[in-house]
């Protein structure tokens, strides 16, 4: 059985409305195990537990939130525990031109960073 972190921080309720979203598609795979945090509640234990994570963060001046990055920066201890784990990225943002594509990009990077596989979409359609 696969195990699918979605791990996100939300400031007005949006990114946690898409962490739900997440949660709710990885749920209906087969043999997948779902745990959804917020930063806030989420541990180390949780991102060494799961197989692969959903990370989502507001766009924040263009860029993850602090809180999220602050997140990351204390589990670094943990860092050689991740090492191959699956990662991929979403974020909100206030209104066009906020940069969630930045954002998803600076998720992607930390996970990078801790030796996570990210992918990118492999369907536009």
């Amino acid at each position: 059985m696969g195990k699918v972190l979605v791990l996100y921080y939300s400031k007005e309720g949006n990114t946690k409305k898409m962490a739900e979203f997440v949660a709710e598609g990885s749920a209906q795979i087969a043999d997948i195990q779902v745990r959804i945090k917020s930063i806030e509640e989420a541990s180390r234990e949780d991102i060494v537990w799961c197989d692969g994570i959903a990370l989502g963060s507001p766009t924040h001046l263009g860029t993850v939130s602090s809180k999220m990055k602050q997140f990351w920066e204390d589990i670094l201890p943990d860092w050689q525990k991740l090492d191959g784990k699956i990662g991929c990225a979403f974020s909100s943002q206030g209104g066009w031109g906020g940069g969630a594509e930045l954002t998803c990009q600076a998720l992607m990077t930390i996970m990078l960073n801790y030796g996570f596989l990210v992918f990118g979409v492999p369907d536009y359609s």
